[in-house]
């Protein structure tokens, strides 16, 4: 059976405001700082604008949105506008993944059991295997499910109406899913782009208020500087800030950040060690490059997979490599966040 949760339209989320979250709340500041409405729903100002055409349309027509799909790397808000879509209309969201509808049995469990104006939620789609791909086709379109019950000559087919719903999915890797089943998202498709700082900086200071934490301007901006350009990141590098602050009996200063941040490995670009030992190799053990992706990990030690998704797209984003016919390429800039005078590239 497939792992569902459920949300229901009307969750609210505690602000925390001046005492901070406590209690059950600390356990999923994930979620708590999750924004529950447009206005506190910060960047991503198109997918916004055409969205609300969407949603207001689809209500006064009075009918379930269409599928939609948004893609873009992680900890972008997916997830969040799937939450969002659901509270402005009114919808209970039923949320899943790919890798966990292994069965056609598991897809045609969930799709049975939405009500009339769900809203399904399928993270990581683009790991669905075909065969439910091929099942999912027909749900998406024209509300019903074929299942084949039996093999060989005595098979037969069952066919089940469903109810009126709207998948909304998110994936990470887009070039996965099927052209067949991309299609069928009619809704639209929207790729979510990195934040800008001061976008990141607004989201830095709102969660610092939720959390019951001062900060100053200064410190929320250089949290932001570093925060890979994701709302998640800059969370993340929030609550470690606050955790040193916190045992060091301290507010949150300039000097608190800088620490905090060093500690975790964190540059002044937002480079981890992982990033800066990426960037050595390329330098130090070929020149600055170019260099194969499959030599790259071995020198490493790492997946190609890591490099290509967890590393390459924020270094090139800061123009730190190049990707070229040959292989990977260190920039000038890259010899000089590394300290190493004289590009070998030139």
């Amino acid at each position: 059976m497939s792992s569902i949760s459920t949300a229901g339209s009307h969750d609210t989320e505690k602000t925390g405001k001046n005492k901070g979250v406590s209690g059950s709340d600390e356990l999923f500041l994930d979620t708590t700082l999750r924004p529950s409405s447009w206005e506190e729903y910060v960047g991503q100002k198109n997918i916004k604008e055409n969205l609300r055409v969407l949603l207001r349309a689809a209500s006064e027509r009075g009918h379930p949105p269409e599928h939609i799909l948004f893609y873009g790397p992680p900890g972008l808000g997916k997830t969040t506008l799937a939450h969002l879509i659901a509270k402005e209309t009114s919808s209970q969201m039923k949320s899943t993944s790919g890798p966990a509808i292994e069965k056609v049995g598991d897809l045609a469990s969930v799709l049975t059991n939405l009500a009339p104006g769900d809203i399904l939620f399928i993270d990581e789609i683009h790991r669905l295997n075909k065969t439910i791909e091929e099942i999912l086709y027909p749900a998406m379109e024209s509300g019903s499910l074929d299942i084949i019950i039996g093999k060989g000559p005595s098979a037969r087919t069952i066919q089940l109406e469903l109810p009126r719903f709207t998948l909304i999915a998110a994936t990470t890797r887009v070039a996965m899913i099927s052209s067949p089943l991309r299609s069928r998202f009619s809704g639209g498709t929207f790729k979510l782009e990195f934040y800008t700082r001061e976008e990141i900086e607004t989201i830095v200071l709102r969660s610092a208020r939720i959390l019951g934490i001062e900060i100053d301007s200064a410190s929320a901006r250089i949290i932001a500087e570093r925060s890979r350009f994701t709302p998640r990141t800059a969370n993340y590098l929030l609550k470690r800030v606050r955790d040193l602050a916190q045992i060091e009996k301290q507010t949150i200063t300039v000097d608190i950040v800088d620490r905090a941040l060093t500690m975790l490995g964190i540059d002044a670009l937002g480079l981890t060690q992982s990033d800066r030992d990426l960037l050595k190799t390329l330098i130090d053990k070929f020149g600055g490059g170019p260099v194969g992706l499959n030599t790259l990990a071995a020198s490493l030690s790492e997946e190609e997979a890591t490099i290509e998704e967890v590393h390459e797209p924020y270094l090139l984003q800061l123009g730190l490599i190049e990707r070229t016919p040959r292989g990977r390429k260190a920039t000038p800039k890259a010899f000089g966040h590394l300290g190493i005078r004289g590009s070998l590239l030139s």
